[in-house]
């Protein structure tokens, strides 16, 4: 995706009301979107709501300093560019604020050429910057099924990408159908253990009596029905990475096992009187809160440390926004393409109640919902009454208050429509209107979607 295909937003922030509306008017003569605030609070206020390529700051300001700004973007917002305005006697302040993460600064006074040069430098350099981490994501999305352009997976991926360097274990948390072991994949097949195995393991589906001889093994004649010796899952993936899934549904006893294993990287097969060295990755995954476990007594705080050196969060499907849309297809290609049909269409209203519609599931459910659409519907284009009826229901009850009283009105209309299998003599009339009107306002429906 073209990063400059919609229009870069900049924000002014100077407590000099005349400086900030001499940078508004030339900046916005040059076909940018301009923001301005005249105190570092204000901007902050502004970073959390509204989109922000590029910052433009004045260093001195009161309360809360230009370089303190600096300070809170960097930490908070890593695709914002910074640049600072100083006066001459100010150059040495300037310079600390470049160290501090600004791309560069800009000193009073100056020209309107000078002015368009640094911000167009700037946003180049910023641009680049995007395109390249793209393309990793790109990468990373083929290569491990991780699909999302959202900055919430933006930053699940980054992640991925920084904990694939190191050997610390790594706590995936996400609610259930997030994807965690594709992430727990992702780090695996992306570090230098690449080639040796990656085993997961579900503790919640192993019964607790049977888990610890599948994770240590045991040795011959530890328990009746033990006729030969077997090496637990720890001594398959050694060398490899371990996928504790469902961590939080460990025993305290287990949990004390697990803790030896972090600490003495040695396992004890049961019966056995012998650590056995192992070199293993662990990787841990929840969708419970081990912190309100913690304080309940449930979860070990000193395993709870060990495990969480390095911490992902998988945001829930309907915080990511237009990546619905992206799973949708990508699903629907999937399973067409494995069927031997030609890829489905979905309607705009389809799409619109699959973005609205809660998820619950996450990407699993909605890799459910498309899979059975491509296989059971004849048609070449999806639409509202193919989608499961609770999805229908909820977009009849939607409570949006943002639309006009014609979108509303039209919703309807579809509404009756699908109730009445597209049947329009009988949708005329319970809607109180002449076939004739409803051909016409369907009509104007079509050509608003052109």
């Amino acid at each position: 995706m073209d990063t400059r295909s919609k229009k870069e937003s900049i924000l002014v922030v100077d407590d000099a009301k005349d400086t900030v509306e001499i940078f508004k008017r030339n900046l916005t003569s040059e076909g940018y979107q301009v923001f301005t605030a005249y105190s570092a609070v204000e901007a902050i206020n502004i970073l959390d709501t509204v989109h922000i390529d590029l910052v433009i700051t004045d260093i001195k300001m009161p309360e809360v300093s230009g370089t303190e700004l600096i300070r809170h973007i960097r930490e908070n917002y890593n695709s914002v560019e910074v640049v600072v305005i100083t006066g001459y006697p100010s150059i040495e302040g300037a310079v600390m604020a470049v160290k501090t993460g600004a791309e560069d600064y800009l000193a009073k006074p100056f020209t309107d050429n000078e002015l368009f040069t640094i911000v167009r430098r700037t946003l180049d350099k910023l641009h680049m910057r995007r395109n390249i981490q793209e393309q990793f994501y790109k990468r990373q999305s083929s290569q491990y099924g991780l699909i999302g352009k959202s900055e919430s997976m933006n930053i699940v991926f980054h992640t991925i990408n920084k904990a694939a360097l190191t050997p610390a274990t790594v706590l995936i948390s996400g609610e259930s159908g997030t994807g965690k072991e594709l992430v727990a994949r992702a780090i695996h097949y992306s570090s230098s253990r690449a080639s040796a195995p990656f085993v997961p393991i579900n503790c919640g589906g192993i019964p607790e009596t049977l888990l610890e001889s599948e994770l240590f093994g045991y040795v011959k004649g530890a328990f009746t029905g033990a006729f030969e010796s077997r090496a637990g899952f720890f001594q398959t993936a050694d060398g490899g990475t371990i996928f504790l899934d469902e961590i939080s549904e460990t025993s305290p006893a287990m949990q004390v096992k697990l803790l030896r294993v972090l600490q003495d990287k040695e396992v004890y097969m049961i019966s056995s009187r012998r650590p056995q060295k192992v070199d293993v990755r662990i990787l841990a995954a929840t969708n419970k809160d081990l912190h309100t476990l913690m304080k309940n007594g449930v979860f070990r705080e000193d395993l709870f440390y060990r495990l969480n050196v390095i911490s992902i969060n998988i945001p829930s499907l309907r915080e990511r926004g237009d990546d619905i849309l992206l799973l949708t297809r990508y699903f629907a290609d999937k399973y067409a393409n494995q069927l031997n049909k030609s890829p489905n269409e979905f309607s705009e209203k389809a799409l619109q109640v699959l973005k609205e519609y809660y998820w619950p599931g996450n990407v699993r459910e909605l890799e459910n919902v498309i899979q059975r659409l491509v296989v059971m519907n004849e048609h070449s284009v999806i639409d509202v009454p193919d989608l499961p009826s609770l999805m229908r229901f909820s977009a009849m009850k939607s409570t949006r208050f943002n639309r006009t009283l014609a979108e509303v009105e039209l919703d309807y209309i579809h509404n009756v429509l699908s109730i009445v299998n597209g049947n329009k003599t009988r949708a005329a009339e319970i809607l109180g209107i002449d076939r004739k009107t409803l051909r016409e306002k369907l009509r104007m429906d079509k050509e608003t979607w052109k």
